[in-house]
């Protein structure tokens, strides 16, 4: 079983690995890439896909819970047009993590 801080890196390196805001959002930023690319989209479903997937696995406390918190990347996201806050995925995302966060140990 891991510790409760193995769990939380563990964690943060799954989700870092499909994290849009590290690479693609600079090019939106930039001009070079708009909001409403393919292949921006792609990662930005397939990072909500495993930012979900993290959260519902379990196994973290509250406090580990609120390091990895989504809630600040989809607000730029959606500050940047990538993303709506009236989006299915976007609200079922932001549900889940406050259900697995009222469920979580301290």
């Amino acid at each position: 079983m891991e510790s409760d801080d193995q769990a939380l890196r563990h964690a943060i390196a799954t989700i870092s690995q499909s994290d849009p805001l590290t690479k693609l959002l600079e090019q939106v930023k930039l001009g070079r890439m708009k909001p409403t690319d393919a292949g921006l989209r792609a990662v930005i479903d397939s990072w909500m896909g495993t930012y979900q997937k993290v959260i519902e696995f379990g196994g973290l406390t509250k406090q580990a819970l609120r390091r990895i918190d989504p809630h600040p990347r989809l607000a730029i996201l959606i500050e940047y047009g990538v993303l709506t806050g009236e989006q299915q995925a976007v609200a079922a995302l932001r549900a889940g993590f406050e259900q697995t966060v009222a469920a979580a140990k301290e």
